[in-house]
């Protein structure tokens, strides 16, 4: 018999940190911030910029008042603000951006303790925020050259007759209105590829999301189902949203049903309610119920407990 040695856990180390995981996270929304500078404008890079500095800022602030240990290294907070920027259009005030940064990290994040203690995603939240605060901002889609001509002052979704295979260069490539960062699903794809290539993210939740949106899209009759897929923030959120690690499930099993119930609930909202888009609601209300699937998916321990008597 060999020696046997007992100690605490973690028995399991990665050499991946939190600082290395947003770092690969920043690296696959480049092609994107990239595709958002051709296609609407240098001013994608300021909103980028500041978005993700008002952040991290806030995140410091907040810690250094309340004598708490730095944490902005992680760049959990950077991360916050490109994903918050790439949820607004072009022309998005600069002011008014800063509201939803300090919303999504104070409120949603350092109130309840910081990054692995909010119970759903800050950017998304912040977003929600400038929605219903300043709609008529995050409403005033700017419009590339050369795109859909029906479209100068909506998103694909508005316009669902647009949702053809004949446009399905234009809607592919981003070329048509909408926010900043998920109009180019290309972009969005190849950073997802990369974040699959890294192992910072698993297969399960962007797949079933964007499989089940597209067959619940389907079968609630929406025109256009197929093409859906490329327009609004499916795939943004699909593979840099829903796959947050605090407020995603822990386990395969897990993940496939959150996926499914984020592609459901977007298409419930697509198809029957007034707004055109769901990905942010669907995402959110998913968030909340990460307890509950954690508590139905997690593997149950060896053993058993045996009762006295």
């Amino acid at each position: 018999m060999g020696n046997f040695i007992v100690g605490i856990s973690p028995h399991i180390r990665s050499e991946n940190s939190t600082q290395r995981i947003m770092l690969d996270v920043i690296l696959a929304l480049c092609p994107a911030m990239i595709a958002s500078v051709i296609l609407f404008g240098p001013r994608t890079i300021l909103l980028t910029l500041v978005s993700a500095g008002v952040c991290v800022f806030a995140e410091f602030l907040w810690e250094k008042c309340l004598h708490q240990p730095v944490t902005v290294s992680d760049l959990s907070a950077a991360v916050t603000g490109i994903l918050l920027a790439f949820n607004v259009p072009y022309d998005m005030p600069v002011w008014q951006l800063i509201v939803g940064d300090v919303f999504a990290i104070i409120v949603v994040k350092m109130l309840f303790g910081g990054l692995g203690r909010n119970f759903m995603n800050p950017a998304l939240v912040g977003r929600i925020v400038l929605m219903f605060s300043f709609t008529g901002s995050m409403t005033n889609y700017r419009y590339p050259a050369n795109g859909i001509d029906a479209l100068s002052g909506a998103t694909p979704l508005a316009e669902k007759s647009v949702l053809v295979p004949d446009n399905f260069m234009v809607l592919f490539l981003g070329n048509h209105g909408g926010v900043i960062g998920e109009t180019c699903i290309l972009a969005l794809l190849i950073g997802g590829a990369y974040l699959l290539i890294r192992r910072v993210i698993a297969i399960w939740i962007p797949l079933c999301y964007l499989l089940s949106l597209l067959v619940f899209s389907a079968l609630f009759g929406m025109e256009g189902a197929g093409m859906s897929l490329f327009a609004g923030g499916a795939v943004l959120g699909a593979f840099y949203m829903a796959t947050d690690y605090v407020t995603s499930p822990l386990t395969d099993k897990g993940k496939i049903l959150f996926g499914i119930g984020c592609g459901l609930i977007t298409a419930l909202i697509r198809v029957y309610a007034n707004y055109t888009e769901g990905v942010t609601f669907a995402i959110l209300i998913m968030n909340l119920l990460v307890p509950y699937i954690d508590g139905l998916t997690m593997h149950k321990p060896i053993g058993e407990i045996k009762k006295n008597g």
